[in-house]
């Protein structure tokens, strides 16, 4: 699938299959999103450079090393992907973190965006925009589209469950950005929802219809 990346760790998939229970309630569907993303964070980043440092310890001097490059920004879409930031920000917490406001027209299934807000120095960030479910892919499409316009030079996609459609439609119309995932699903019904899915994320994590 090219550019798509498909994190099989034993812990994610573990936890992604509560995630996907319909049993689970809203408070323990909360905290293992936050849980997920925090493994997500651990695998994106692993090819963020490094530098070499020299430091005290209390026996001796040590050669260590620390990030380099870029600065990282977090890109929820809102509102279901405000529930993977935290667990994100306990691993990175110097992130900064713009907001996109987007919601699907249910008969077009087209994203239409409401509110933006984003980091001052976007182009200087490798950012990292955060939905759930990436399943027309219009709304994540829209989000890139709009972030690049903005300055933003260097992006990545993070998802819990990805349907094949969404992915194809990121992949044509956003080609430079690689696409992170804990699942690749089987398809979306006529409804637009991911087969088999988890439901509606941002219902699930919040209690709301």
């Amino acid at each position: 699938m090219g550019n798509v990346y498909v994190f099989d760790h034993p812990l994610i998939q573990h936890k992604l299959t509560y995630i996907r229970d319909k049993h689970t309630g809203t408070k323990e569907f909360r905290e293992l999103v936050d849980e997920v993303a925090a493994l997500m964070a651990y695998e994106i980043t692993r090819d963020m450079p490094l530098q070499d440092v020299s430091v005290e310890t209390p026996v001796t001097e040590a050669s260590c090393k620390i990030l380099s490059g870029k600065k990282l920004g977090l890109v929820p879409i809102l509102r279901a992907g405000l529930g993977m930031v935290d667990g994100i920000l306990r691993l990175i917490p110097a992130a900064k973190v713009g907001h996109i406001g987007l919601y699907r027209d249910p008969d077009t299934l087209e994203a239409v965006q409401y509110y933006s807000k984003m980091p001052s120095d976007i182009g200087e960030r490798e950012l990292i925009v955060i939905d759930p479910m990436l399943a027309t892919g219009s709304s994540a499409s829209e989000a890139i589209r709009m972030i690049k316009e903005m300055g933003a030079r260097s992006i990545r996609m993070m998802c819990l469950i990805a349907a094949p459609e969404g992915i194809e439609r990121v992949q044509k119309d956003h080609p430079d950005v690689d696409i992170y995932v804990a699942a690749v699903d089987e398809k979306l019904n006529d409804k637009g929802y991911i087969i088999p899915g988890l439901g509606d994320a941002g219902d699930r994590l919040f209690g709301t219809r």
